[in-house]
């Protein structure tokens, strides 16, 4: 761990063993904090905010370092990557990806790092001055997840570190390896002591402590619904500023004026890519009823043909599931969708292969004759597994698309541009894709509707996040008011 500028172990002397999801093997061993660990580095940045050194620092020469970040993770992306593919079974070629992303996270926030000069506005009252500026919030928590371990957590470091912040970050205690390298690397590019720590371990310790802490200002995570609940009753207890990502139902909605090849492109890069764990993954397929048989034949086709396999293997197009007992979650909701009636159509087991017996392998799946009303149509399943919904006009396609408590993310498919934009309009969602599915960026804001969360990463609105807002007045001819005699 990384606690007010040192390299520590525990205080408990306990260590976690980091497993491969591809073969099961122990890649490293890990240091787990606990409370007191993350007690002290909760010290370790108050400290650092309170004596004002870092906040006080000129925002260019904070953006300055924040570059570097971004030039350090660029000369060791290599190296991050293959850490990246060990720890959380992906392929090498999306990790490498993932690591010009997130250095170019960090290279966007250092640009803005000084750009927000303020407001000047109209003062009803004469003879004065009227100013809006932007301030650290103070103490941030960060709690990341283990489906993109890094990228997840650039977006919270780079936007907290611009706006002057001190951080307290928690990688999942399944995933720190690639967290634990960029401490190393802000460290070389002259991240001060106490500014920017780093603790290991648990949920139900380390976050606990993070969430529940009086000294700590805002706690901004990204995970399962269910944490974020519980993180937003202990954030209650001193009204800390939430930042919050939960994942998403997303529907991918496609027209039978679409381009078809484009579609069947996208459904299934939608909802297999990295083995369908990603929190904007297109799991729930609404097809136009009168393409519902030839799309969902096509699916089936080029499902069976998805190579697993290992993600340093360069044939390999999907890895594994993060672990055996997440495997064991996706598994259990195949079992509740042949239960509720749905129709299991390809996949639904795992993989018979040798090479993939001793990795958490889950076999690309698709249920038709899906009604909203399943589960498997309303919950975050996670995993590679599709459900094929039908709808006989656009009314019936918002009313489906919309009809979950998530609002993350959802895409429409038609070469009638007008009708997909007046779709697109009616999505309660913080991301709408048309004609394509799953691209982001530095510049656009990130985050959901409904129960998908509060507040947005990404974008200038993720750098806001970090910063709370002052009205500064100023009276040029004060004279006393006379009102009390």
């Amino acid at each position: 761990m990384y606690i007010d500028g040192q390299w520590v172990n525990a205080k408990s002397g306990q260590t976690r063993e980091i497993i491969n999801p591809f073969n099961q093997e122990i890649i490293a061993t890990a240091t787990e904090g606990d409370r007191e660990d993350t007690k002290q580095a909760i010290e370790a940045a108050r400290k650092a905010f309170d004596e004002e050194s870092w906040t006080k620092t000129p925002a260019s020469e904070r953006g300055d370092i924040v570059q570097k970040i971004a030039n350090l993770i660029r000369r060791d992306k290599e190296e991050l990557a293959k850490l990246e593919t060990l720890d959380t079974g992906k392929t090498l070629e999306e990790s490498l990806v993932d690591m010009e992303d997130i250095a170019g996270v960090f290279q966007y926030f250092a640009g803005l790092a000084d750009k927000d000069e303020g407001e000047v506005i109209a003062s009803p009252i004469p003879n004065s001055e009227s100013r809006v500026v932007r301030e650290p919030v103070g103490v941030c928590s960060q709690i990341t997840p283990w489906n993109y371990p890094l990228l997840q957590a650039a977006w919270k470091i780079a936007p907290a570190l611009a706006a002057g912040n001190t951080i307290i970050v928690k990688p999942s205690e399944i995933t720190p390896l690639t967290t634990v390298k960029v401490f190393e690397l802000m460290e070389e590019a002259g991240v001060p002591k106490g500014v920017a720590n780093l603790v290991l371990g648990a949920g139900a310790t380390v976050g606990a402590e993070l969430s529940e802490s009086n000294q700590v200002d805002l706690i901004s995570f990204t995970g399962g619904i269910e944490t974020g609940k519980k993180i937003m009753q202990a954030a209650s207890n001193n009204v800390k500023k939430l930042a919050l990502e939960l994942g998403g139902k997303n529907p991918n909605i496609v027209f039978a004026d679409a381009d078809f090849e484009l579609a069947v492109d996208q459904a299934l890069n939608a909802v297999f890519f990295h083995a369908g764990q990603v929190c904007s993954a297109g799991a729930r397929l609404l097809v136009e009823e009168s393409i519902h048989d030839q799309f969902v034949e096509a699916l089936i086709e080029r499902t069976k043909n998805i190579r697993l396999g290992n993600g340093f293997d360069q044939d390999t197009q999907s890895g594994p599931l993060i672990s055996a007992e997440h495997r064991g979650k996706v598994e259990k909701y195949v079992e509740i969708g042949i239960e509720e009636g749905a129709k299991l159509v390809v996949g639904g087991k795992r993989p018979e292969q040798e090479e993939l017996q001793n990795g958490f392998f889950f076999e690309p799946t698709i249920f038709t004759n899906c009604t909203s009303d399943m589960r498997i149509v309303q919950e975050e399943v996670f995993g590679p597994v599709l459900t094929v919904e039908t709808f006989t006009s656009a009314n019936e396609a918002v009313e489906k698309a919309n009809d979950t408590i998530y609002g993350l993310a959802g895409a429409v498919f038609s070469t009638d541009i007008g009708k997909a934009e007046e779709v697109s309009a009616q999505l309660r969602m913080g991301t709408v894709w048309i004609n394509d599915f799953h691209p982001y960026f530095a510049q656009a804001p990130w985050g959901g509707y409904k129960q998908s969360g509060i507040g947005r990463e990404l974008g200038k609105p993720g750098l806001d996040e970090y910063t709370e807002v002052k009205h500064v007045f100023r009276n040029k001819q004060p004279e006393p008011l006379g009102w009390f005699k």
